[in-house]
């Protein structure tokens, strides 16, 4: 359903654009980045030819940090760029520049032992474990969180992929 009012959403690895457009159609204050320069430029043409205003620009999750509030945080396969060691750090960053009552809408892929590696093999991937993604929400309201395995066929080759997905709502303590 479009908001109630104008929510400020941030798109975490935006990609191509899908996300991005769906949100700004449905009345959303869009900001989205993603590290490839091709994706945000077809965001922003294609947003542009829509008539819609979305503030797409080219940056590195592992590098960018927030540095004002927004209503909603959404991200879906792009958290596994953030390596163990970062995510602490990212989490934490994240959770300081969302509004209260805001939310984090996240998907992130996980690793399991039944499940053979994608084919893509990306280079800059790193493995979550499952539950992984849960432990940053213990003092959040958590809405909805799932583990589910996915069919994929990204490449023209058919494969499954684990996903952990989370909605968790910042509330305030005290």
């Amino acid at each position: 359903m479009p908001p109630k009012k104008s929510f400020k959403l941030l798109d975490i690895g935006c990609g191509e654009d899908r996300n991005a457009i769906f949100f700004a159609r449905n009345g959303y204050n869009v900001t989205a980045f993603d590290l490839a320069k091709s994706g945000v430029e077809k965001t922003i043409k294609l947003a542009n030819s829509l008539g819609l205003k979305v503030n797409a620009f080219q940056a590195n999750i592992n590098e960018y940090r927030l540095n004002e509030k927004y209503d909603i945080l959404f991200s879906t396969g792009s958290l596994h760029y953030i390596p163990k060691e970062l995510r602490a750090d990212i989490s934490s960053n994240y959770r300081e520049f969302t509004s209260e009552d805001g939310i984090h809408m996240f998907s992130v892929f996980v690793k399991k032992p039944f499940i053979e590696a994608a084919p893509e093999k990306e280079k800059n991937s790193h493995e979550w474990l499952s539950g992984e993604l849960f432990i940053y929400y213990n003092d959040w309201e958590i809405e909805y969180c799932i583990e589910e395995i996915i069919n994929c066929n990204s490449n023209g080759i058919p494969h499954k992929h684990a996903m952990n997905r989370i909605l968790a709502k910042k509330i305030k303590i005290g």
